[in-house]
C-alpha cells in the first residue's frame, strides 16, 4: 500500500485519511498547536505516518520490523519529512519499552490490533500512549468482509465457519487470528475509556471490483472513490466491509 493521496491505493486508504485529517485538524485547533505529536503502532514503511508528518506533525513509528523501518526512514526522506519522522523497534505489547506513556495528542492503531493475542489489553495500551486529550485511530479487519471474501470464492463452509467462530476465523489456514464487527470494535473502544467519535467501513466494494475494470474504465477509479465514500459511514454497509475504522475520542477531547 502507498501513501494515502496515490491514486490506486486511495481505494483502500481514502476513508480512513479522510477521517484521520480531519481528527488531528481539530486537535490542531483545540490545543492551538500547529505540529502534534502522533504514535503509529505497526506503521511499518510509513503508509500513514508519512503523509501525517508532511501535514506538518511528529510521528513515532513503532514497530517490529527492521526492514519496515529502513522503508520508512528512506520514504521519509525522500517526501522531505525526515526531521519530522522517527521508527523505533518495537511492539504493542511491550509499547512502553520504547515510548513514552501518556505523550501522544493522536495514536494510530491499524492493521495491530488482528494480530494481538488479548485485543482488549491492546487497545487499553495504545489508549494509555494518549494525552489526557486525544484521539485514537484503530483500523481492524471485519468479519463481514471476509465471509463475502470466501463465499464468492466458492468456499462455503469456510465462509460459515468465520460467521461461527469467535474470532471470525475461516479455518487453520486464515492467515488473520481475529476479525471484528463494528460492535465489538467500539466496545473495545469504549472499554478502554475513550468515547467514539466516528465508525466507517472501509474497502466495502473495492475488494470486490475486478481490478482490471477501475484500472482500464474511464472515471472508474473516481466514482468507485466517491462510491466508497459515501457508504462508509452507513451502518448498513459496515457488516460487509473488509475493514472497520473506529476513531476513539478521550473524554477531554473536543469532539466538534
Amino acid at each position: 500500500m502507498s501513501d494515502p493521496m496515490r491514486p490506486r491505493a486511495s481505494l483502500r486508504t481514502a476513508v480512513v485519511w479522510e477521517v484521520l485529517k480531519d481528527a488531528l485538524d481539530r486537535r490542531v485547533k483545540a490545543t492551538g498547536r500547529e505540529s502534534l505529536d502522533v504514535l503509529d503502532t505497526g506503521g511499518g514503511s510509513g503508509n500513514f505516518a508519512v503523509p501525517v508528518a508532511r501535514l506538518g506533525h511528529r510521528v513515532t513509528v513503532v514497530d517490529p520490523s527492521p526492514n519496515a523501518l529502513f522503508a520508512l526512514e528512506r520514504r521519509a526522506a525522500e517526501a522531505g519529512v525526515a526531521d519530522r519522522v522517527k521508527g523505533v523497534q518495537g511492539d504493542a505489547h511491550g509499547l512502553f519499552d520504547v515510548v513514552e506513556r501518556g505523550g501522544y495528542d493522536a495514536v494510530l492503531c491499524h492493521g495491530v490490533l488482528e494480530y494481538v493475542d488479548n485485543p482488549d489489553e491492546g487497545v487499553r495500551n495504545v489508549v494509555d500512549a494518549l494525552r489526557p486529550e486525544g484521539v485514537l485511530s484503530l483500523l481492524a479487519a471485519g468479519l463481514g468482509g471476509a465471509v463475502i471474501a470466501r463465499a464468492l470464492a466458492g468456499h462455503f463452509k469456510e465462509a460459515r465457519h468465520a460467521l461461527a467462530d469467535p474470532d471470525g476465523r475461516w479455518g487453520e489456514g486464515d492467515p488473520v487470528p481475529h476479525r471484528f464487527t463494528a460492535e465489538q470494535l467500539t466496545a473495545l473502544v469504549e472499554g478502554a475509556g475513550l468515547r467514539v467519535g466516528a465508525v466507517h467501513g472501509v474497502r466495502v466494494f473495492a475488494d470486490l471490483v475486478p481490478g482490471v475494470l477501475v484500472d482500464t474504465e474511464p472515471g472508474a477509479l473516481e466514482a468507485l472513490l466517491k462510491l466508497e465514500a459515501a457508504a462508509a459511514e452507513l451502518a448498513s454497509f459496515h457488516s460487509v466491509a473488509t475493514q472497520l475504522h473506529v476513531l476513539g475520542e478521550t473524554q477531554g477531547a473536543d469532539g466538534g
